[in-house]
Order: structure tokens, then C-alpha cells, then sequence
């Protein structure tokens, strides 16, 4: 399935400082361009930290040297919309430089562009799910389910031949980028799923 890249959101004209950029041109730099973070690049154009307004408020040091919160939290041109969403949630960051595969910086992406996604719209979502869920990664016929997609809220009705082909269906309508929550009402016609062990049941172990 296709997902949508950091390269295709990132913004790539990124404002950034230097370790010995001073506190006050920082702070310029914030208010100049209406941002809350840059990223610190070394001689190399390598991410070696980022200063945020809360550093700035935090401590009234001299340079972005002695600000800047490091090692620098990154992602790949490459990686996907949820990955980075995943990263900035776990590490607690508003924004992530964005690197090459020689780690230097080629963009910056926020969790305003992040949220982005989710304005893509309902006919899109749609025949995403159709033709790159059904019909390609499921072998399915695309009108074998009905979709219904509103405000990124998708219905799926209808019924398939295994309950394992309606359980990885909805799994990959919710990984489709834009999806907000899918609404499960597909049947099937055999379970060929496993059984639950019973409450209290050891699992076995692989020796």
C-alpha cells in the first residue's frame, strides 16, 4: 500500500541558526518568521539540536550552543506520515528536521503539517481504500465492499468469504492516510480464525 512521505509534506526552505548564533538572534529568528523551533546545523548541514521557544524561556543563555535541546530528534524524507506522528508523540517534540540518507538537513516538518492529512478529502479516501485495499492488496473486486467515507469517518458494509479477510480489511482501511476511524460492519461467511485460549490458560512456549 502507498502512504504518504515526510518528503511531500516537509517544508524544505527551513530557518535555522548555528551553535553560536546568539540568544537574541534566535529569538528574532522565532518572531521573524512566525515558528516555534529551528533546528542547530553544524559545519556539515548535520541536525545537532533544535532550540524552541521554551528553551528561550527556560534559560537566558548566550548562544543556541548552550540552548539547544540534543541529540537532535529526526526523521527521513522517506519515512511516513504516521511514523513521524508516532516519533513526535513518544519524544514529546512539536517538529522534526527532516535528513537525507547522509543525515543533513533537508526540510523541517511540524505537527501542523502532520495534521494535514487528515483534511484529504472523502472521494480520495475512498478510492484509496478501493482500489489499493481491495482490489490490490486484498485481491478483491473493488465494489466487493461498500465503502462510504464521511468527514474521514469510514463505513465498510458488506460481506467477505473469511472472518480473517474482514478483520485485515478494516485493519488496512485504518492505516490509509486521512482515515479518521472506520465503521466495522462487514460479515463473513466462515471463521477461520483461531479460538481464544481460555481465561488462565498458559500459552505454550517455543523451545
Amino acid at each position: 500500500m502507498k502512504h504518504m512521505k515526510i518528503g511531500g509534506l516537509m517544508t524544505d526552505d527551513v530557518v535555522s541558526a548555528v551553535p553560536a548564533t546568539s540568544f537574541k538572534e534566535v529569538a528574532k529568528l522565532l518572531a521573524e518568521h512566525d515558528i516555534s523551533g529551528v533546528p542547530v546545523m553544524d559545519e556539515d548541514d548535520h541536525v545537532v539540536g533544535v532550540v524552541s521557544e521554551s528553551d528561550l524561556l527556560a534559560r537566558d543563555e548566550l548562544t543556541a550552543r548552550d540552548l539547544m535541546t540534543r541529540p537532535a530528534i529526526t526523521v527521513h524524507a522517506e519515512e511516513t506520515v504516521a511514523d513521524a506522528a508516532r516519533l513526535m508523540v513518544r519524544r514529546g517534540v512539536e517538529r522534526l528536521p527532516v535528513v537525507d540518507e547522509e543525515e543533513r538537513l533537508v526540510g523541517i516538518v511540524t505537527r501542523r503539517d502532520l495534521l494535514c492529512v487528515y483534511l484529504r478529502p472523502d472521494a480520495e479516501i475512498r478510492g484509496h481504500i478501493r482500489e489499493d485495499v481491495l482490489t490490490d492488496a486484498m485481491n478483491l473486486p473493488g465494489d466487493a465492499v461498500d465503502v462510504h467515507v464521511l468527514d474521514g469517518v469510514v463505513t465498510l458494509a458488506g460481506r467477505v468469504r473469511r472472518r480473517s479477510q474482514a478483520l485485515m480489511l478494516v485493519q488496512l482501511a485504518e492505516s490509509v492516510d486521512g482515515v479518521v476511524a472506520v465503521v466495522d460492519q462487514v460479515a463473513f461467511h466462515a471463521d477461520d480464525t483461531p479460538p481464544a485460549a481460555p481465561a488462565g490458560t498458559p500459552h505454550p512456549v517455543a523451545r
